[in-house]
């Protein structure tokens, strides 16, 4: 019979010596198979587990629940963010009042990678835009998870390592198992209606669209904030804020600190 994977997370009460064996001898009476075990925030551990039976996992929440050492907090089919805190050892930060928003800042590049890799992996349409200001590691943090998801990448517009800005695609790079990458500040400057309609021809694809700067890109067109399904913001720092200058039809201007290539 087919083994269930699912996430136990319970936070510490008394943190008393032998409590995690307790636990780990309870998952093996039980026939439970622990697949991974990490810190993922203060005082709480996470772990995903494998059972052949749901009623292994009734059994068991019924017993943390009498344990006046933890606190049980969840016990559910895992989340993608619940197998990533605990393979790094904390969740990623998700803006409650928008959930699609996601945080990540330079030294959490692991995980970010890590965290599109996984959507990168999914079948069919995703929109994914990502902010931060130049040099902060988008474009870079796209294309490793592109590599890690065994993915090819193909750039619709980026300044990577030069600018590009593709008015067609050859026929093999319409796949759907692509990534395709759109610089939305070199579209909306750069570009002619040709580009445009390249960009509408990618975004009806059942494929992953990642989109840099999407506050830019949807600037005059018919794309707004409600088409992305995620927006991750990445940042050098907690406390760095995320400016776009305005984007206008002669380019940006001579005074608003980017260039083309700080992109």
């Amino acid at each position: 019979m087919k083994k269930t994977e699912w996430y136990l997370e319970y936070e510490i009460l008394i943190n008393r010596p032998g409590l995690l064996g307790d636990i780990s001898s309870l998952l093996g009476m039980l026939s439970i198979n622990i697949v991974m075990i990490n810190g993922v925030e203060n005082a709480r551990r996470g772990l995903l587990i494998l059972t052949e039976y749901d009623e292994q996992i009734t059994r068991l929440k019924s017993i943390l629940e009498t344990m006046d050492t933890i606190d049980l907090i969840k016990l559910r089919k895992p989340k993608l963010r619940d197998k990533l805190a605990v393979r790094h050892g904390r969740y990623i930060r998700r803006e409650t009042e928008e959930p699609k928003i996601i945080r990540f800042v330079r030294d959490d590049l692991g995980i970010l990678v890590d965290f599109m890799a996984e959507l990168f992996k999914q079948e069919g349409h995703k929109l994914i835009g990502i902010r931060g200001m130049p040099r902060v590691g988008k474009t870079e943090s796209v294309v490793a998870a592109s590599v890690c998801a065994n993915k090819r990448w193909l750039f619709v517009s980026s300044t990577l390592l030069k600018q590009t800005v593709r008015s067609k695609l050859i026929a093999g790079e319409y796949s759907p198992d692509n990534i395709f990458i759109i610089d939305g500040a070199v579209s909306k400057r750069r570009s002619d209606e040709r580009h445009w309609q390249l960009i509408r021809e990618v975004m009806q694809l059942p494929a992953i669209k990642v989109v840099e700067h999407p506050d830019v890109f949807i600037r005059g067109t018919e794309y707004n904030m409600d088409d992305f399904d995620y927006i991750i913001e990445l940042r050098s720092n907690e406390n760095e804020e995320i400016i776009y200058p305005e984007v206008k039809e002669s380019g940006f201007s001579q005074n608003d600190g980017f260039s083309m290539f700080d992109f």
